[in-house]
């Protein structure tokens, strides 16, 4: 894997005015971004950019769109070792609970983490930090 300076967070979500503030809030934070309103427009994208992580929404263009990117990535073997964040509204605005139960879970998801929309700043940071290893002392 190629090392950058400055990691590459690839945010994948439908909701234009999420993707502002996420893109914000990550360069901000000193993360370079590329953002997508859709999985297709990630995915072409992917042909050429090797993000550090991908965060993406879960309902998109159907109810199980997060799964689908993330399980593309997964089998891909060139791609397999981005780590996948799901961000959702799905358990909070309309009834369904996806949220994993244990690291099982996560890993029959193919992602790292799993968070709730409103998606906390903190959280989603620590989070980013967790997975790219960039916690001190956490390496």
């Amino acid at each position: 894997m190629v090392e950058h300076d400055v990691p590459v967070i690839m945010l994948v979500d439908d909701d234009i005015d999420i993707v502002d503030v996420i893109s914000r809030l990550l360069t901000d934070n000193g993360y370079k971004v590329l953002s997508f309103t859709s999985t297709a427009e990630a995915m072409a994208c992917l042909e050429t950019e090797k993000p550090d992580l991908v965060i993406t929404d879960l309902m998109m263009e159907s109810l199980d769109s997060g799964f689908v990117f993330s399980r593309c990535l997964k089998e891909n073997p060139s791609l397999r070792h981005i780590p996948v964040i799901i961000i959702t509204a799905a358990g909070s605005q309309r009834g369904f609970d996806f949220r994993p139960t244990g690291p099982e879970d996560l890993e029959a998801m193919h992602v790292s983490a799993f968070l709730e929309k409103p998606v906390n700043p903190r959280q989603l940071l620590a989070k980013i930090a967790e997975i790219l290893g960039k916690i001190p002392g956490g390496n």
